[in-house]
């Protein structure tokens, strides 16, 4: 029997249509806690209703664009387009200029908000939903198309990468299992990662739904509102986060509250700021490596292992081309931008970006060795090197940008010497107070090089 073939008999047919969709939650009670909102639990019985309320209010187009700023919103929004048959619309930011490129590319569309946008028709997510009928658990045929996520941009025009809800589920699953989420049943998620790129959909949106556990609303930024955010969540307690926000708060003097589990991505992190961070907050902390292309495809704890190991269902082959990645939890074979050494079947280890590698006079290093030995450096909180366009036929030496409060040029040039060759010193290095980073943490180069153009012109 094939998926396009079902059997005769009720029973079976049932199981049929159970096996070619997904459930938008699995929580098995409705009185299970899905969401934290303004300190107040959220039962499943009441995301029910409020998907159902809110997917009737949805006006009939193919596109949402999803602005939700609040996570259990967002969430509701994303579960009420997909009962519509709707693809959620993920831009890589809500600037005037992203907008307008969705809408021109995605005419049938409206937008979904709980804050004005007047760069697109919204409609207002409706401040009280009402006390609808609650339906049962909506089921999602796997093949039905769910989002459009876009890449950051940061090394050129965004790009789209489509996802159907059955790879979303199936990677969504697939990463519980491998971090052992069940041992933390309930467990809270607290995210200083957004909700619509596809780390922070993955690691606060969907593996709630998928695993039991409840979704905080909130995203705190500030050290702060991280550390009570965390007070506030009933344990088990699960961070996610990202290496700039890491370093934020193990620069505070404060305690930080206990977690469970921090899970960590966008950039990767050095195994002696994995250990202090396992130390100080009294968890276990575990990188995701994925892109937004692909999804999520490997984990490790970065304290104890150098090496990735891919998530049970995702293939990594090499050819010619560099390395793809495939498997049921990858909607379509992608080609990684990352440079992998494969060590065993299922791990590997990664050498930087392609886009990363540099050659000046004839000598070749990447631009993340340059990064980590930069941050190595004793006083220096935050930094990183960019390569200029080339002008001419000549030399281009590197930029590099440092956040080193009461440290001098010379002092961080003589430390770098001793770590990387003369030709890759930066010419110049520029003290900053702070670096322009996205919500992701990321460094687009195009920022870099307009911050250096401004640097140089006073």
């Amino acid at each position: 029997m094939t998926p396009s073939d079902p059997p005769d008999d009720v029973a079976g047919a049932q199981a049929f249509v159970r096996a070619a969709t997904y459930p938008i939650l699995t929580h098995a009670d409705e009185h299970a806690v899905v969401a934290f909102r303004d300190r107040r639990p959220i039962a499943v019985g009441h995301f029910l209703r409020d998907v159902a309320a809110l997917a009737a209010r949805l006006p009939t187009r193919r596109y949402a664009v999803n602005l939700c700023r609040d996570r259990y919103r967002f969430a509701v929004g994303v579960a009420a387009a997909l009962c519509r048959q709707q693809i959620s619309l993920l831009p890589p930011n809500e600037t005037q200029g992203a907008l307008e490129a969705v809408a021109a590319d995605y005419p049938d569309l409206y937008c979904l908000a709980d804050s004005p946008h007047p760069s697109l028709a919204s409609v207002a997510y409706p401040d009280d939903l009402g006390d609808g009928t609650k339906g049962d658990v909506p089921h999602v045929p796997v093949a039905q198309p769910a989002l459009i996520l876009f890449t950051s941009g940061s090394t050129g025009r965004p790009k789209p990468a489509s996802k159907s809800w059955g790879a979303l589920v199936r990677s969504a699953r697939s990463a519980g299992g491998r971090l052992n989420v069940a041992g933390l049943p309930g467990a809270t998620l607290i995210g200083t990662v957004p909700h619509q790129h596809s780390y922070g959909l993955e690691s606060t949106i969907l593996l709630g739904l998928q695993h039991g556990l409840a979704i905080e609303s909130s995203r705190p930024f500030y050290p702060g509102d991280v550390r009570a955010s965390i007070a506030a969540a009933p344990r088990p307690r699960i961070l996610v986060t990202t290496p700039v926000h890491i370093r934020a708060l193990l620069a505070e003097p404060e305690d930080i509250p206990v977690v469970d589990l921090i899970l960590s991505a966008t950039a990767p992190l050095t195994a002696a700021l994995a250990s202090e961070s396992e130390a100080r907050f009294g968890a276990k902390l575990m990188e995701i490596y994925g892109c937004t292309e692909a999804g999520q495809l490997a984990t490790r704890r970065t304290a104890e292992e150098p090496h990735w190991r891919s998530l049970d269902g995702v293939i990594v082959e090499q050819d010619e081309e560099g390395s793809w990645a495939s498997g049921p939890c990858v909607e379509t074979k992608t080609l990684l931008q990352d440079m992998i050494e494969r060590t065993g079947p299922d791990r590997f280890v990664l050498s930087g970006r392609v886009a990363d590698l540099v050659d000046v006079a004839g000598k070749h290093t990447s631009l993340a060795h340059l990064n980590h030995q930069l941050l190595s450096i004793e006083g220096v909180q935050d930094g990183v090197f960019v390569m200029p366009d080339g002008a001419g036929g000549e030399v281009t030496r590197l930029i590099a940008f440092a956040v080193a409060p009461g440290m001098r040029q010379e002092t961080i040039l003589r430390a770098l010497r001793k770590r990387v060759d003369a030709a890759f010193l930066p010419r110049p290095l520029i003290l900053v107070d702070t670096l322009p980073r996205n919500a992701l943490g990321k460094l687009p180069r195009e920022t870099l090089l307009r911050l250096a153009a401004q640097s140089r012109s006073f």
